[in-house]
């Protein structure tokens, strides 16, 4: 591959369930998204993807329904709009079964769960992939699953930042402090598996969390799983610039897109990082036909099934637009003069008509490109170089229709152009795939501070404080 050009970070973008962010569209023919909770839809998925070499499938994930719009999930539940939903690290074992070399992007919330229990999940899954997963960090934001586990209502923004930033240290510690690399020795004549000397507690106590440790999981691999976050805030931009390798980010035009990522590496320098520690991946929404009449035909198809009640429920919009004449304005309806629901800024002096027109319209999609392979291929290129992503999480409007068509038609043109190897490393971790610098965290980054037990308490050694009863 050309050294000059920008090889494409390419993931499939999943949710375990059924309507994840194209909403109406499972009732598309043949489409397979009812068959989420079959283990052959995911090993089907995951040979489909291999074959066609992407880096990784990224698997989207939320703790609670969508019941802010008319006051109830009843719209989400009716839309399939992310519920059910089941777990997503639960999936990644079957594919990985089927597959060698496919990554596997989880998200998981810092909110709710203590970390703990988690780090052991995700060596777990580390351990059996052989190296091949990654975490997507997120801090959870519907009211419900805030409820779900005890809170009476949303934890702060901020203050959810704060939490994470502690849960992080806590999984360093783990990961990276609490056991040597050489600590198992399998000493079949002496009868020792492992060096207590060599395997320590941590002993963290914060405003948060007090865990004693030690990690149970042995080193895996790439000891810390690639870190993900997915965030266009201050306070996340800030967060992703310290902790993030890849950040899956977004907005309304592409000059957003570039204020983000220059404002994360900035924050990477800061900490401490080269600007170039951090990847970024977008959103993007492929139609790709033969010819060009075709995807266009396609996209109307989608049009034509696409529900403006699911993208509204999904929006957590505050006020039903639905339920005021056309030529009503905004203004005179909104709850205050700010943004409404989680994503949209409106115009006060928009009517209820023209504010409608954008939801369920598969063209607002920042990163559309519907055509033939080369002029997919042309968009994608452009996106690479002009606006300054690295990668692509490809948005599914039709199982397996949507990733079939893109490693038919799309992966050939961007192999030729040098976007995407023609094989994968026979041996490579995610780590090692998306930065070439081996499988573990560089030195640079704050998490490794921890190695070797470095900077944890001096009582953290199991031979000196007794950890079982």
């Amino acid at each position: 591959m050309p050294e000059d050009k920008k090889r494409l970070i390419l993931n499939l973008f999943e949710m375990n369930c059924v309507s994840h962010i194209t909403h109406g569209l499972w009732r598309l023919p043949n489409n397979n998204r009812q068959r989420f909770n079959d283990i052959e839809y995911w090993t089907e998925l995951a040979r489909l993807l291999e074959d066609g070499g992407f880096d990784a499938v990224f698997l989207a994930d939320v703790v609670g329904t969508y019941d802010v719009f008319r006051g109830s999930a009843d719209t989400s539940i009716r839309e399939g709009l992310q519920i059910p939903n089941n777990d997503p690290a639960m999936v990644v074992p079957a594919m990985a079964a089927v597959t060698r070399h496919l990554g596997f992007g989880i998200t998981f919330s810092t909110s709710y769960e203590p970390p703990f229990a988690w780090a052991r999940r995700l060596s777990t899954l580390d351990h059996l992939t052989k190296g091949r997963v990654g975490w997507n960090i997120v801090t959870s934001y519907l009211p419900n699953a805030a409820r779900n586990f005890g809170h009476t209502e949303e934890i702060e923004h901020d203050t959810r930042f704060a939490i994470a930033e502690e849960y992080l240290d806590v999984l360093y510690k783990l990961w990276e402090g609490s056991w040597d690399d050489d600590a198992i020795v399998e000493d079949r004549d002496g009868g020792v598996f492992a060096d207590p000397s060599k395997i320590r507690a941590i002993n963290h106590v914060g405003p948060y969390y007090q865990v004693e440790g030690p990690h149970l999981p042995s080193p895996t691999r790439q000891r810390t799983p690639l870190l993900i976050t997915a965030t266009a805030s201050d306070a996340g931009s800030a967060f992703a610039g310290k902790h993030a390798e890849v950040v899956f980010t977004g907005g309304p035009n592409t000059e957003a897109v570039q204020a983000t990522i220059a404002r994360i590496r900035k924050e990477a320098v800061a900490a401490g990082r080269h600007a170039e520690d951090v990847k970024f991946v977008t959103i993007a929404g492929v139609i790709v036909g033969r010819t060009e009449d075709e995807a266009k035909a396609k996209l109307a198809t989608y049009q034509e099934l696409a529900s403006p009640d699911g993208y509204l429920a999904h929006t957590s919009l505050p006020f039903d637009p639905t339920a005021y004449p056309a030529d009503t304005k905004l203004a005179d309806i909104t709850p205050d003069g700010g943004g409404v629901g989680r994503y949209k800024s409106f115009d006060p002096e928009q009517t209820v008509g023209e504010f409608l027109a954008g939801f369920g319209d598969l063209s607002q999609q920042p990163l559309l490109a519907v055509g033939t392979p080369d002029q997919v291929a042309d968009e994608i290129e452009r996106w690479l170089d002009e606006v300054g992503i690295d990668g692509i999480n490809l948005l599914q409007y039709h199982s397996y229709d949507t990733a079939r068509d893109f490693v038919e038609l799309v992966v050939p043109v961007l192999r030729e152009r040098g976007r995407l190897r023609t094989s994968y490393d026979a041996d490579e971790s995610l780590r090692d795939r998306i930065f070439s610098e081996g499988d573990r965290l560089p030195d640079r980054h704050p998490g490794t501070r921890y190695r070797g037990g470095a900077h944890l308490p001096a009582t953290s050694t199991t031979h000196q404080k007794e950890l079982i009863p």
